[in-house]
């Protein structure tokens, strides 16, 4: 699959669900976050870019509550953080993150189906009382139902990103942190993936935070970007105006660095 430009739907604007704004994060001397200020709408997706080391896991990491806040405030869903207040991770149905990696992230004594049923109902996350949903969110993420009693040794490691999906979404959250979710796949699963992500988006209206290294990748999901470099925003707009036109010589430099730049495909 080739895409030459994004893909992702366009929706008009609405209130943001999140809102970052001066956000610092230290650890020890390091400054990984410096005055990062950013929102996402309802309903959209923004993909936030940049090299290795830029600040886009630690980002991650703060929104869901798991890096502590230095300076700044983020507001989720009405939910406010800031230094001196709240620092534990928010509630399910506010945010989820669906991590890098699938494999450490499911548990290897846990079917997929229990891991599906465990994030419906923490309490009760028996697969019998869950069952109709649990097979429902393995049909929308395109496993078969067999699926429900296999572990995760048992799947390959797009199946299991799909898990790690339908495990995210099945609590419909009101905001989804993607954090790099296809670097670890083979290019034509990545595809595959990505097309899932955005039928689940459309379908769901989710709002989400795309982080990856990868442009092409980025500008198939995002309605706009957000680029990173040393823990500072350097650039932030609509993806096809951002991409076509940058303004920050480091986009620039990021763009020109794409095979095949400026109609790459996710191929690249």
């Amino acid at each position: 699959m080739s895409v030459a430009a994004s893909t992702a739907p366009r929706v008009q604007p609405r209130d943001p669900v999140v809102s970052v704004d001066g956000l610092e994060v230290v650890f020890g001397r390091t400054r990984a976050l410096k005055g990062v200020s950013l929102s996402v709408e309802a309903g959209t997706s923004l993909g936030v870019v940049g090299e290795s080391g830029s600040g886009k896991s630690t980002l991650a990491k703060v929104l869901v509550g798991i890096n502590p806040i230095a300076a700044g405030t983020v507001e989720i869903a009405g939910v406010t953080r800031t230094a001196r207040g709240r620092q534990r991770p928010l509630d399910s149905k506010v945010v989820q993150l669906i991590p890098q990696d699938p494999y450490s992230s499911l548990s290897p004594r846990r079917t997929a189906g229990q891991a599906i049923a465990e994030a419906l109902d923490p309490v009760r996350s028996d697969v019998r009382r869950h069952r109709a949903t649990v097979l429902d969110w393995l049909d929308r993420v395109q496993l078969p139902a067999a699926s429900l009693d296999k572990y995760p040794h048992e799947f390959s490691g797009g199946q299991r990103q799909r898990i790690a999906i339908a495990r995210a979404l099945c609590v419909r959250p009101q905001v989804v942190i993607a954090d790099e979710i296809t670097s670890a796949l083979d290019v034509s699963v990545q595809a595959e993936v990505l097309e899932l992500l955005s039928a689940l988006r459309s379908e769901l209206d989710l709002t989400m935070l795309f982080i990856s290294h990868n442009l092409a990748v980025v500008r198939h999901v995002s309605d706009r970007v957000a680029v990173l470099l040393h823990g500072e925003l350097v650039e932030e707009g609509d993806v096809d105006q951002v991409f076509s036109s940058p303004a920050a010589s480091y986009t620039r430099s990021l763009l020109d660095s794409v095979p095949g730049a400026p109609g790459f495909s996710i191929r690249d």
